[in-house]
């Protein structure tokens, strides 16, 4: 017969293994803190990228192009995806003619699904398999959302979300079988912290940032520690996407300037860094909206102008609808 486990007696411990668990995260999650402080002040060294096969989306313009010259300086392999075959020609270009990079543009919509596998398939073919993916391209509407067509809401999900799904599908596995890779998804300031006037664009980067989170959360818990994910929070870039809006206290909230941006991007890019807030008020402000109640918040974006940034906006509908400008912020 086999004998039975007695129950542990009163001054007996239940669990000793909880205990050590308990002391082991206490002790991992004040050493995390001490090294993102130490961090703060002395910034990890960068790696290398040279000879990685780096695409990025809304590579014809703005932050886009300005990332692809970039990672060209240090020696990287571009391939350049945009919607605007003219454009993203003369980013390979300029990349070719200033920096001797190899680079491939492609033409593609990032907003159609079978647009995103026919040229994942065709890159991993006549390129090789991608080691940094950088989903930038997006689209803006501009409308109070019960002004805003159908078209251009579904449009706006698809190049700011969907297509974030459909190339890391597209591109992770090979990443996770090498334990090598890094994805960087470009959302906004308005992904955290939403804006008047932008509910369909605010909707659609809050699901970057939670995507980006969560699949963050697949990656480490799987053990692929070798695979990074960086999540891109800027405020307002002067791009051209966001034309003829205006900070209310642009000496302390300024319009960011394309190559100041891409320049901080590239230091987190470079570092492994999880997220990236530009400016550093953005953390400010997010970090104010969980601990303040709703109407105090309401103040907070009020005072600071966000009930009427897009009241000035000049962009055109069928910049949605049509044109993937290369920056997103």
């Amino acid at each position: 017969m086999e004998a039975r486990s007695q129950p542990p007696t009163p001054d007996q411990p239940k669990d000793k293994g909880l205990v050590v668990e308990l002391l082991q995260t206490l002790k991992l999650f004040f050493g995390a803190i001490f090294v993102g402080i130490w961090r703060f002040f002395v910034p990890p060294p960068r790696k290398s990228v040279f000879g990685e096969i780096v695409l990025i989306t809304g590579a014809g313009s703005g932050i886009g192009r300005q990332l692809a010259r970039e990672f060209a300086k240090l020696g990287a392999e571009l391939v350049l995806w945009d919607i605007n075959e003219t454009s993203n020609a003369e980013t390979a270009r300029q990349l070719r003619e200033e920096f001797h990079a190899k680079c491939s543009p492609y033409t593609v919509d990032v907003g159609d699904k079978s647009q995103i596998e026919r040229t994942a398939q065709r890159v991993k073919t006549e390129v090789g398999e991608v080691n940094i993916l950088i989903n930038n391209a997006g689209v803006v509407s501009g409308k109070k959302f019960i002004n805003t067509p159908d078209v251009l809401v579904e449009r706006t999900f698809d190049v700011n979300l969907l297509a974030h799904f459909w190339t890391v599908k597209c591109f992770l596995p090979s990443m996770l079988k090498n334990n090598h890779g890094h994805i960087v998804n470009i959302a906004s300031s308005t992904g955290l912290v939403g804006l008047n006037r932008l509910t369909d664009y605010s909707a659609s980067k809050f699901g970057v940032v939670g995507f980006t989170e969560v699949l963050n959360y697949e990656i480490i818990f799987s053990g692929y520690r070798g695979v990074h994910t960086t999540l891109v929070c800027s405020s307002y870039v002067k791009t051209g996407m966001f034309a003829g809006c205006k900070m209310r206290f642009p000496w302390l909230l300024p319009a960011l300037e394309v190559e100041n941006t891409t320049n901080r991007i590239m230091q987190g890019i470079l570092t492994n860094q999880y997220i990236i807030c530009i400016p550093r008020l953005v953390y400010f402000l997010s970090y104010l909206k969980v601990i303040l109640p709703v109407d105090a918040f309401l103040e907070v974006v009020k005072f600071f102008g966000a009930a009427t940034f897009m009241d000035t906006y000049v962009g055109k509908e069928a910049n949605a609808l049509i044109h993937q400008n290369g920056s997103s912020n």
